[in-house]
């Protein structure tokens, strides 16, 4: 029997490898304002979230009054470099894999919409991608309303679907919603902190994310996707 119908991907540190890129953007855009940049593991712990929530804790010096000027600033270094940014390997070949078994899916990112059509179409990766809720469309994670949004527009059970990311943000919106979740260990957040919320695995490669999503059989005979 198969694993999970509906396989839900954040989309930044998960399928792009974008980390460096999102936390020297911002970096370079608290120096354009003239206030102390945020150190590079306070930045990489704030991936993941809506801009707004990313700056107040990355920057909580920053008035608000300034986030839109910082956001146009972060947007304007990020941008510039887009172009540049991979997938980390063996992504698309995990993704073409789960559509031709008949999954369905999906990404919930802290992205704006603007920004995820943009990665759809540098990436390829579009034809893939059945569904998407981005961070200005909905609440920003960990709040569930994304793959409840999801879950809805497929019909499909939260124990039958399953969230996949590098951040403990992806973790805890799955936790609210839930639905199962597999941390990615070559992302944001360090796997400590994922493996702490009790993911039902935390990997090191994309590669190993198609036995655990498909529930395929394991050398010993049992179902990978059954160790929970």
């Amino acid at each position: 029997m198969s694993a999970f119908d509906l396989v839900v991907f954040d989309w930044d540190g998960t399928l792009m490898d974008s980390t460096a890129a999102i936390v020297r953007a911002m970096q370079r855009a608290a120096e354009d304002l003239g206030v102390p940049p945020p150190p590079a593991q306070r930045a990489r712990q704030v991936i993941g979230l809506g801009l707004t929530d990313a700056l107040r804790l990355a920057l909580p010096e920053l008035p608000a009054q300034r986030y839109p000027e910082m956001a146009a600033r972060y947007r304007h270094h990020y941008l510039s470099h887009d172009g540049e940014l991979e997938l980390f390997p063996g992504v698309e070949e995990l993704l073409a894999r789960l559509v031709a078994a008949g999954r369905y899916v999906a990404v919930a990112t802290g992205k704006s919409r603007l920004g995820l059509e943009r990665a759809l179409d540098h990436s390829g990766l579009r034809r893939y991608v059945m569904a998407s809720r981005t961070a200005d469309e909905c609440h920003s994670k960990p709040h569930p309303q994304m793959l409840h949004e999801l879950l809805a527009e497929f019909a499909v059970e939260p124990e039958r679907a399953v969230m996949i990311g590098d951040t403990t943000h992806d973790l805890l919106m799955a936790q609210a919603a839930g639905t199962p979740a597999i941390g990615v260990a070559y992302g944001a957040h360090p796997r400590e902190a994922l493996t702490a919320l009790r993911p039902l695995s935390v990997v090191d490669c994309a590669g190993a994310l198609a036995p655990l999503v498909l529930g395929e059989k394991a050398e010993d005979g049992r179902a990978l996707a059954e160790r929970r």
